[in-house]
Order: C-alpha cells, then structure tokens, then sequence
C-alpha cells in the first residue's frame, strides 16, 4: 500500500476522525476519480464521452453536527477547515477545501437541509493529474453529507449538484463528464454517456491480452486558470455563429460536410475548435464499435487520432505529454493520447500486457534525456462508482 492509498483506508479515516471529534463517525463513504478513455471536451458541447472510474478513490469519514458548522480535515494536507454554513458563499473557501464546502453549499442550495457536518477525508487519487481528484472529493462529500441527512437521490442527480458545485462555488466551468462516472462507474466497464440526453450506457473493456497504462506525465495540471474556460467560451461562440444550440448539432446532419459548415467561420481558432468536437465525437462511437469487435488496433489508432486533434486543433497539449504520447505511440502500444482536460497531466496508452514495463523503462529513459520530471506509471481497471465503504 502506497501512502496516498494508506490515507484512504477506513482504519486510518476512523481513527483521525476519533481525534478530531472525540467520538466515532457515523459511516465511510468514497468515490473515484476517472479515466476518460476518449471523448475530451465533448462534455461541455452536449457531446459524446467514455470514461471509467478507477481504482483510486477519495474517502471521507463523516458525523453530523447540529451547530450549522462544516468542520473538515484533511490527512492529504494535513489541515483542518473550519467553516460555518451560512458564511459558504462563492469565494469564502479557496484551494482543496473549496470542493467540500462547495458540495455542502450545492445541496443545501437545492433545498436540502444539512445542519452541520464533521468530515476526515483521504484520497490515494494522484492530484493534478487530471484524474478528476475534485470530482471524487465533491462525490464522496456528497453522499456522505445526504445520507447523514436522510437525502436519497438518483446518483445522476448528485452528478448534477457535484457539477453545479464545481461551476458555480469553484469557478470551474467544467462539464458533467467528471462527476457522471465517479457516480455511475462499473467494474470491468466504461461508460459512454451522451451528455445531451444524459443517457449512460455501460460498454464492457474486456481487453483480451491488453491493458490501460496511465502514465502520469508530472507537468501540473491547471485548469482553473482560465484556459479550459477560454476554450469552453471559444465552442460557445462558434455555436452562435452557427446558428446552433450547441456542437453537438453538427454531428446530426451525415449529408452535411464539415468543411462547408466550417467556411462559415472566418476565425481559424474556431475553425480547429468545432473541428475537434465534431470529429471526436465520432471518435467515441468508432472507439465503442472497435472496442466491441475486439479490434485493439483500430481503437488505438483512435486514441492517436484524438492526441493529435487535441494537440494541433484544440491546443491543450504540453512537451511534457507530447513526448510521452509519441514514445508510447511509437514503441510498442496501439495507440496513445493525453486524458483529461490537458495542459499538462495524464496520458493513457492502449498496450499489449507484455509491453507495459518495457513502455515504461522507454518513457522514463525519454524523460531523463528531455530534463524532465520523473514520470509514473500504472496500469488501470475499470472499477465501481461512489459508495459506502462502511
């Protein structure tokens, strides 16, 4: 067990939960963060995704307070929030305490009461990795504070209040992408979820001879610095322009040819952005249908396809990811490409199982010879979606 794995378990939870309150917590709840196996910035454009949950997760001890106070600790950090309900507002909480208080503030704005909260968290999900550590965080708050509180709801609807945290109280205009699959994962599935009719369809990962490596690249992995927003801003205005509710539009009409539709658009950053969505879209369906067929290197052609379309027309790409990208790409695996939102982060490969350590000595040897940071590597199955643990 890892140190961040050991800051999830439920003994160590349980035991710093007893410090902090002088008596037990009432349950253990937890929740993933996620792979998105292909489908980025579709989320946000009513568009097409395919993530799994992992493994790794965030867990949360919990009791309930009766002085209208979120009391909130942290082993990760090693901090202690403590906040009272009323004054959670939008920009009262900055930094990893933010998601916490956000969740409670999304629930308690959706009509539901919560009188106060004690909450010892722990995550063993890699942070700023774009592994959607703040989807598992809001999550696992989530369902810990409505079960407390007696509030049941379709988990799709706590996705929607994990989301409306994160947009409204973080200030990150993140899609529905990151809180879906933390709610809904499925061991030994993906999920491809239409973010339009907010359908979600398990689609079994039975990768006969294969494996998902995750390479984590160590280039930091910021989003909330204005560059996803810009992007989501940019995918708006070229929607406008185009007379269509959103992106997703484009995907309806097969007779229509994408370079028509494009030439209404005299800016060449809108053109590659609608580019991106559009043809990332048919992306996950051609993914969906490979996958299906066992046709492994068909999908990994895919994973390329959508790196380079990340790289070249949505520009979310750093040296750091591009390089592992290429390494992967070219030794060995069927396909690479960057996970997440970009700017740094993951990136994950389709591999054949015996080429996942010699992939991994060729990145690390790669990374040494640019200067850069070390990176680490691990292989992904998918697993089970938010719960509780005890």
């Amino acid at each position: 067990m890892t140190g961040a794995d050991s800051m999830a378990s439920p003994e160590l939870l349980s035991s710093a939960f007893r410090e902090l309150t002088a008596g037990a917590p009432e349950g253990i709840w937890a929740a993933p963060g996620r792979v998105n196996l292909i489908g980025e910035h579709t989320d946000y454009n009513d568009g097409l995704v395919l993530p799994f949950a992992l493994p790794h997760h965030t867990a949360v001890a919990a009791g309930r307070r009766d002085d209208s106070v979120l009391r909130v600790r942290s082993l990760n950090s090693a901090e202690t929030l403590t906040i009272a309900l009323e004054d959670l507002v939008p920009g009262a909480v900055s930094g990893w305490g933010s998601y916490v208080a956000a969740m409670v503030w999304s629930l308690r704005e959706s009509g539901r009461s919560v009188s106060g909260v004690d909450i010892v968290l722990g995550t063993s999900v890699p942070q700023g990795a774009g592994l959607s550590s703040s989807a598992a965080l809001e999550c696992a708050v989530g369902i810990a504070t409505a079960e407390l509180y007696g509030h049941q709801m379709p988990p799709l609807e706590m996705a929607k209040l994990a989301q409306r945290a994160e947009n409204d109280f973080v200030g990150m205009p993140c899609g529905l992408m990151d809180q879906m699959i933390s709610m809904l994962g499925q061991p030994g599935h993906a999920v491809l979820f239409d973010t339009r009719t907010l359908t979600p369809s398990p689609v079994p990962l039975a990768l006969a001879g294969a494996q998902i490596l995750v390479v984590d690249t160590r280039a930091p992995h910021r989003l909330v610095d204005g560059e996803y927003a810009a992007r989501r801003a940019q995918c708006a205005t070229a929607a406008q322009l185009l007379g269509l509710t959103s992106l997703r539009e484009l995907n309806d009409d097969d007779a229509a040819s994408l370079d028509q539709v494009l030439t209404a658009l005299e800016d060449d950053v809108l053109v590659r952005r609608v580019r991106h969505v559009v043809t990332e879209n048919r992306r996950v369906l051609q993914t969906v249908d490979a996958l299906g067929r066992g046709d492994l290197a068909t999908a990994g052609e895919l994973l390329n396809a959508s790196h380079q379309s990340l790289r070249d027309d949505y520009e979310v790409t750093v040296p750091e990811v591009d390089l592992a990208q290429e390494v992967l790409s070219s030794s060995g695996a069927y396909g690479a490409r960057i996970t997440g939102g970009g700017f740094g982060g993951c990136v994950i490969a389709l591999v054949p199982e015996d080429a996942v350590q010699p992939l991994i000595t060729d990145i690390t040897a790669a990374y040494a010879g640019a200067g850069f940071s070390t990176p680490t590597a691990f292989t992904a199955e998918p697993a089970a979606g938010a719960r509780r643990v005890s």
